[in-house]
Formats: C-alpha cells, structure tokens, sequence
C-alpha cells in the first residue's frame, strides 16, 4: 500500500507564461472531455445513438493578490482584452508545473495557444479585511500533459 507521502500535494506548482515565470495562489480548469452528439435513427424511437465527437476542454483559471498593473502579463491582457478583435490576438503558450516536497516537476500541463478572456478583480467591501484577488481567465486551443 501507498504512504500517504507518496501522493502529490497541490500546493507546489508554478506557472510560466511565454517563457517567463510568475506566481499565482490558484490555477483551476485543468479539464478536458469527450463532447458527444445525439443522432437519432430513422424508424427508431426508443433511444437516441450518442456518437464521439470532438474534445472539449474548459477555461484556463488563475487567482492570485493584485499585482502590480505594469506587469508583462498585464499588459497582454490589457491589449487583448481591450483591442477586442482590432489587431490580431497574441497567442502564448502557458505552461503549469506540479512539484514535489524536494521541488523536482512531478507533471506538466501545457496549454497551447492561450489568450486572456476576462479579467476580473474581487469586490471591494470596507466590512471586510481580505486580501484583493485578481482573476484572469484564458481560452486554448488544447493542452498537453507530460
């Protein structure tokens, strides 16, 4: 039987974007699946034939603290997000690394051809003392995991 040590934490990881690394408290939407189309058959009302069709793959996520508003990755949200379809989109391919206790990459997801989507900032409230998280979502074209 497995020690419970042998099992990967998902605490340790790290992000690079276009080659550059930078920190982000939560990445989510690491999810793909199988979409599928109904057909029905002439003459046959009982069921409907469910027949594979392409992948379909979720949102990139990332929360972290606000950071500063001159970053790289700031920026290239700003000019996508902002320009809307005026000048071509900037794809980067986003790469997430899974480490372990010693810091070695135990899996990576890359995701290709990435691009921002939304950008959102957490609700400003003077009844509470939390930190102010940004959120910036990403589309891909597909990712990969090794």
């Amino acid at each position: 039987m497995a020690e419970q040590s042998d099992y990967p934490i998902g605490f340790y990881f790290k992000l690079i974007v276009n080659g550059e690394e930078t920190s982000f408290q939560e990445v989510s939407g690491i999810s793909k699946g199988l979409s599928v189309e109904e057909v029905a058959s002439g003459g046959e009302n009982r069921f409907k034939y469910r027949i594979p069709n392409i992948p379909k793959y979720s949102s990139l996520v990332l929360k972290r603290g606000l950071a500063s508003a001159d970053s790289e990755l700031i920026n290239w949200c700003k000019s996508t997000i902002d320009e809307g379809v005026i000048n071509p989109i900037t794809t980067q391919d986003i790469s997430v690394s899974l480490m372990d206790a010693e810091g070695s990459v135990l899996m990576v997801w890359t995701f290709n051809n990435a691009y921002p989507v939304k950008y959102s900032v957490s609700d400003l409230s003077s009844q509470e003392n939390e930190m102010l998280i940004e959120t910036i979502e990403f589309a891909y074209t597909y990712f990969n995991t090794a």
